[in-house]
């Protein structure tokens, strides 16, 4: 049995009687064709026992798709009409599927592990917001250690950061801080016609798996420290670029041949497995955490 999914004028229909029009400050686009959520939910992998986690659900589009192949699931929505129409919707169009939904109003920037413990999520699958995405996956990533894997659309732009490796023209820092928690692949694009609003940018889907830490010997925060610092002046070789991390060149050069890296690279030939080794090579004055 399949839930019953939400077409292009049910969406509008749902938003005209909630008074709901998408704003940009949420970032909200819509997904009204059901084949695309079909596509998406097939690509998540889920299985039967899977718990699955919805960031910004909005009219339910994707929920719906989602909730037949989850053994429960968690919808986070900042949106406070939207939350609460949620559960409706469901119980509408997802008959005794709807059980399975458990609806969270709130930021998913502030979400913790203790507000989704009842069952922890496994799986991460969402639609988010382009101006905040980057940022509610690695939050998410680092809250909740039960998600094992995940499917999020996301700006292109963006997909392909997430993607990157080193030495591409947009590795950067969401790439090496995404890659410390997980194998990430681009798992296809969307086009901007699924959406209402229409976006005036192609979407992509990034896939991922969790994996252990490149180093326990070394904690997360130290790790990104060397990071922010490598692209905050990306264009400069390492040793001028860590400088201030540290405590000056000179000593950001030793911490670099300790840690089998030429000073005179830059941060994007640097996979995070070597900023791991920067990081566990730092200078003792420099601060344990920033």
């Amino acid at each position: 049995m399949a839930a019953d999914l939400l077409g292009p004028a049910e969406i509008r229909d749902l938003a005209a009687r909630l008074g709901v029009a998408p704003t940009k400050r949420l970032g909200q686009n819509f997904v009204h064709d059901p084949n695309t959520v079909r596509r998406i939910a097939a690509a998540a992998g889920l299985t039967g026992d899977d718990v699955a986690l919805e960031v910004g659900p909005g009219l339910g589009s994707l929920t719906l798709a989602l909730l037949p192949a989850t053994a429960h699931m968690h919808a986070v929505e900042i949106d406070r009409a939207l939350a609460g129409a949620l559960p409706a919707t469901a119980a509408r169009h997802a008959g005794p599927f709807a059980a399975r939904l458990t609806v969270h109003h709130a930021d998913a920037l502030r979400i913790t592990a203790a507000d989704l413990a009842d069952p922890a999520p496994t799986v991460l699958v969402a639609n988010l917001p382009y101006n905040v995405a980057v940022p509610v996956v690695l939050h998410l990533l680092a809250e909740l250690p039960s998600l094992r894997h995940g499917l999020v659309m996301v700006q292109k732009e963006v997909a392909d950061r997430l993607v990157a490796g080193p030495g591409s023209k947009v590795y950067g820092v969401p790439s090496v801080k995404l890659a410390w928690y997980a194998h990430a692949r681009a798992a296809g694009r969307v086009p901007p016609n699924v959406f209402w609003p229409v976006p005036n940018v192609d979407s992509g889907l990034v896939a991922f798996t969790r994996r252990e830490p490149p180093r326990a010997d070394v904690p997360r925060v130290q790790v990104f420290a060397v990071v922010d610092a490598a692209f905050a002046q990306r264009r400069k070789t390492l040793r001028a670029a860590l400088a201030g991390w540290a405590g000056g060149a000179d000593r950001a050069g030793a911490a670099l041949v300790a840690a089998g890296v030429d000073p005179g690279a830059r941060g994007e030939s640097l996979t995070v497995e070597q900023f791991a080794a920067v990081a566990a090579s730092a200078p003792s004055r420099t601060p344990a955490a920033q």
